[in-house]
């Protein structure tokens, strides 16, 4: 763990290193590229917490790509979701006819992919696909399967590398499990 980072402090310990992180984005694009060759996707990325993994797995990608952006809340400042998700900000395009990947930082109760897989395809997206950093099953409240992810990760509260808690902890570059000390505080 590097010691020189104030916000390691705050962590029980290093769930993903940022070396891990790198080889399984890397791996992740070179499949996305086989799978979608001769296609031109529309890539979303949900913000906040998926940019930073965003931004990575698009340069890893050899193919002829287009960008767009959603926000939707189902947190606050909170650990666990409201089970609420609100639509903060929509496409600057229509997805109709497109194949659709949508890029999250992590699939937890599934509630917010759910809900914006039923309104993509709902704007008649050709074909839509789930592409997440981290895959949290033990949380699942509804039945939502990644078709896209880097690592399978326990039921814990993970910070870093575009995962926050209360907009803090985005710039790690690895992924931590947060000390329960930070957010019973809150």
């Amino acid at each position: 763990m590097e010691t020189n980072r104030a916000l390691y402090k705050d962590l029980e310990s290093i769930l993903i290193t940022k070396e891990e992180l790198q080889e399984a984005v890397r791996k992740l694009g070179e499949r996305i590229t086989r799978d979608y060759e001769g296609k031109n996707p529309v890539m979303i990325c949900i913000l906040k917490g998926a940019s930073v993994f965003f931004c990575d797995l698009i340069r890893e990608i050899d193919l002829p790509l287009e960008i767009d952006f959603m926000v939707v809340s189902s947190y606050g400042a909170s650990t666990k979701t409201s089970g609420e998700v609100k639509l903060v900000k929509d496409l600057d395009r229509s997805v109709r006819g497109r194949d659709v990947i949508i890029v999250e930082d992590i699939v937890d109760s599934g509630m917010t992919l759910n809900f914006l897989k039923q309104t993509l395809l709902g704007r008649g997206a050709a074909s839509l696909r789930i592409c997440t950093l981290l895959d949290k099953p033990a949380r699942r409240r509804v039945p939502l399967t990644a078709d896209y992810f880097c690592f399978n990760i326990p039921d814990a509260f993970v910070v870093g590398y575009g995962l926050d808690y209360a907009e803090v902890y985005r710039n790690l570059p690895d992924i931590g499990v947060l000390s329960p000390r930070i957010y019973a505080e809150k």
